[in-house]
């Protein structure tokens, strides 16, 4: 049996039902989810400075529960925080974007994100080149409009999200469709052979990921950028992080 703990960076639950609901859908028998949402920041994540906020309230989340797990998914697109608790904590971790990247690069050369602000464009494409990939990426095409509730996005625009996605296909290349953000969770099964090349979700890409990591029991790193950070003082800090700070508890004799 595999538990993964899930975490929505954002405050909206209505975001984490839609991830919750496409994380079933996707997850194996037997896989158990834990599925938490972040108790301050945005409603959602646009902005770098909102992904900082983002990240701390992700870390505070894994510090305290991730015992008894075995990986956590930061369940938001452009993976706040995901280095620094990839180097903190003893399971992996995985994040939407990383992993949606990673089963396009498998399916297609060249890859399209279709997002839901244009205000998040620069910041994806950052993401883009942090996962070492602008290479291979066609466009990132966003919606353009106000959004009433962040909940109903892919009900509220799911024409104009299907436009974007064939303009990336018809005028940019694209060879995959990369769906961005867990407002978007679960629309890839909708779009699925309504256009001509396929349709990737972070969600669904992030938990059998997630799987296949825990099946491959690939170790934590102890040396290399992501081992974990040396102990030193530090004050102010909640009590779990604090605890992952610390260093892993002393070896039983």
């Amino acid at each position: 049996m595999t538990r993964l703990l899930v975490i929505n960076p954002n405050i909206s639950d209505s975001v984490t039902a839609l991830i919750e609901a496409e994380a079933r859908r996707s997850a194996a028998p037997g896989t158990e989810l834990t599925m938490l949402t972040a108790p301050f920041g945005v409603a959602y994540i646009e902005t770098r400075f909102e992904a900082l906020i983002g990240a701390y309230a992700t870390a505070q989340l894994a510090a305290e529960h991730h015992t008894g797990h075995d990986a956590v998914v930061i369940a938001a697109f452009g993976d706040p925080g995901l280095g620094g608790l990839r180097e903190v904590l003893p399971v992996p971790v995985l994040g939407l974007t990383e992993s949606a990247l990673a089963s396009a690069c498998l399916l297609g050369h060249r890859f399209s994100i279709i997002a839901i602000s244009q205000r998040i464009q620069a910041w994806y494409r950052e993401v883009v080149a942090a996962n070492g990939l602008s290479g291979r990426l066609a466009s990132i095409r966003a919606l353009n409009r106000p959004l009433a509730s962040i909940g109903s996005v892919q009900d509220d625009h799911q024409a104009a999200l299907l436009a974007l996605c064939e303009s990336a296909v018809d005028d940019d290349g694209a060879e995959v469709i990369v769906l961005a953000g867990a407002p978007l969770a679960g629309l890839a099964r909708t779009l699925r052979g309504r256009l001509p090349v396929p349709v990737v979700d972070g969600v669904s890409s992030a938990v059998r990921h997630a799987e296949s990591m825990v099946a491959l029991a690939p170790g934590k790193a102890v040396r290399g950028s992501f081992a974990p950070p040396p102990v030193k003082p530090n004050q102010g800090l909640p009590d779990g992080i604090a605890r992952l700070l610390a260093g892993p508890p002393p070896a039983r004799s």
